[in-house]
């Protein structure tokens, strides 16, 4: 395959960014996207030329480091993280557009790299039980329902990549807020610090940029773990319910 690729170059945070042209050939449909931005990587140190930064890691689609926006899609045409997109998704002569995630929570350090510590801050604020358990129970001492247990498990499965973010028109982080609040909510363990968590994290969200929701959908229409839209309803319901414990 042979490929145009745009690709947003930038610096430094403080620099002005700009898309750079680069074509790339023989490229196997069986590669995934990252290994085709390696190759070219490779292009690029062998000409001399600063080559571009990306996050990745683990690249099994687990970590979520990988996220980019591809001609205008998160993570691009699958439902997939980055690293698990293979350029069979796309066709010969292709031109395609690599940006990074655009929001004004998840500052550009450098090319297709973000900072998104602002997630860690939103877990920091209450994405976590800090109620002592002692030694470690019986897995049978604390029953959990199964509607509830396979709520919390598939709410868990969330990687933090930021698709949601970069998918919103509003640049919001409610599907990842709503994915924490709702996986530790299901869980008898998480009861005590429930208000408190929903109603803090909340306020980070909110402190760190992140739009307000809309329920426009396209959070969850991206995201791929399939986190479902509600989560952002019990999100409100545990808030509302929050709000209403204090008077």
């Amino acid at each position: 395959m042979k490929l145009t690729l745009k690709i947003w170059r930038q610096p430094d945070n403080a620099a002005k960014g700009s898309l750079v042209s680069y074509e790339v050939d023989d490229i196997s449909p069986d590669m995934s996207f990252l290994e085709m931005l390696d190759v070219l990587n490779e292009q690029l140190n062998a000409e001399g030329t600063d080559p571009i930064a990306f996050d990745s890691d683990c690249r099994e689609g687990i970590c979520g480091m990988c996220g980019l926006m591809i001609s205008g899609q998160a993570h691009g045409p699958e439902v997939t993280t980055t690293c698990q997109l293979h350029m069979r998704s796309f066709k010969d002569g292709d031109t395609i557009t690599v940006e990074p995630w655009r929001a004004d929570a998840f500052p550009v350090i450098k090319d297709l790299v973000v900072d998104r510590g602002a997630f860690d801050r939103i877990i920091q604020a209450g994405g976590y039980i800090s109620v002592n358990t002692g030694a470690a129970p019986d897995a049978h001492a604390a029953p959990v329902p199964k509607v509830k247990a396979d709520r919390a498990f598939d709410t868990a499965t969330c990687i933090g990549c930021g698709a949601c973010v970069a998918a919103c028109p509003n640049a919001s982080g409610m599907l990842f807020l709503g994915a924490k609040v709702t996986h530790l909510g299901e869980l008898p363990q998480g009861q005590a610090e429930r208000d408190s968590r929903v109603i803090n994290m909340l306020e980070v969200h909110d402190a760190e940029g992140f739009g307000g929701c809309t329920n426009i959908g396209e959070c969850a229409a991206s995201c791929p773990k399939e986190i479902p839209l509600d989560v952002i309803s019990q999100l409100n319901a545990d808030y509302r319910h929050a709000l209403s414990a204090q008077k």
